[in-house]
């Protein structure tokens, strides 16, 4: 009889155990210490960081566009396969907008050292497994940089870096040609996260055409390709959007944050490599 009622108690406390982990928050900013430590267990030390920008978006999307969007993926991605989810990040490559209103460009030194000791930071409060969930085109080049970085000095973490992804398999046409920034896709997909931040009615208000005052090769790169292109930091047609294509594009985004976060918490081999190229790399002579 005791034997039983033990068993049955057990039972319930590892029911309220299991519920409890089940209602773990995926935001960092809403766990209190207790709850951060299980949910680190939780995830395995895998955590995101959903990176976005403030920068102009047309005349009709907010200056936190690429912010609100990595992070509403990212959060809802993190509800199907449990990962812990950084905070408002925005630090990040936007130089190209500085002469647009709301804009805010961090120096590259700042860039770059803030990332790094944000990443320590994370990696410190257990996150071992680090994905860089990027939401912004102008950090395309920066991330991979950062992550190669890593390989400058010894870690006991791996950061990974998951890039832009294009349209789904079956996604809807778009019905513009020029669709780079605050356009159809890009409207479409606040349409989705916080449709009552964008404003359609103003999507025509100014132009977003590729002025194209550059004439040189596609060899070449140069800084201000972009202002060229687009001086008014709109490219497209983001009257053109569509909730059907938002949701499309955005399942699609949620569903390959999943998919890259099962494949880094089943990853055994990285951290491993890792450590074992920086232990040769003290010793380069002795590599066989």
């Amino acid at each position: 009889m005791l034997r039983a009622l033990a068993l049955a108690v057990l039972s319930l406390l590892c029911a309220d155990f299991t519920q409890a982990q089940a209602k773990l928050s995926v935001h960092w900013e809403e766990l209190t210490a207790a709850h951060f430590r299980s949910a680190i267990q939780q995830s395995q030390g895998t955590c995101l960081l959903p990176f976005g920008i403030l920068e102009k978006h047309g005349p009709h999307l907010p200056l936190g566009t690429d912010l609100i969007d990595v992070r509403h993926a990212a959060l809802a991605a993190a509800q199907q396969e449990y990962a812990v989810v950084f905070p408002e990040y925005y630090f990040g490559q936007i130089f190209e907008a500085r002469h647009e209103p709301g804009t805010v460009a961090y120096s590259a030194q700042l860039q770059m050292a803030l990332l790094q000791e944000t990443t320590d930071e994370m990696a410190r409060n257990g996150c071992k497994k680090v994905i860089i969930v990027n939401g912004h085109g102008g950090n395309e080049h920066l991330l991979p940089f950062f992550a190669q970085s890593q390989l400058e000095k010894p870690h006991d973490y791996v950061v990974h870096v998951m890039g832009l992804i294009g349209p789904p398999p079956g996604a809807p046409p778009t019905k513009t040609q020029v669709d780079m920034h605050a356009g159809e896709t890009e409207t479409s997909t606040m349409l989705i996260s916080r449709p009552d931040l964008v404003h359609m009615d103003r999507a025509n208000n100014e132009s977003g055409a590729d002025q194209a005052r550059l004439k040189l090769p596609d060899t070449l790169y140069t800084a201000i390709w972009w202002y060229a292109r687009f001086p008014n930091h709109y490219s497209g047609d983001g009257s053109a959007a569509t909730r059907e294509l938002g949701e499309s594009r955005m399942n699609a985004w949620i569903e390959a944050i999943v998919q890259a976060t099962r494949a880094v918490k089943a990853d055994q081999t990285s951290l491993q490599l890792q450590n074992e190229f920086f232990e040769k790399a003290r010793h380069p002579l002795e590599t066989k």
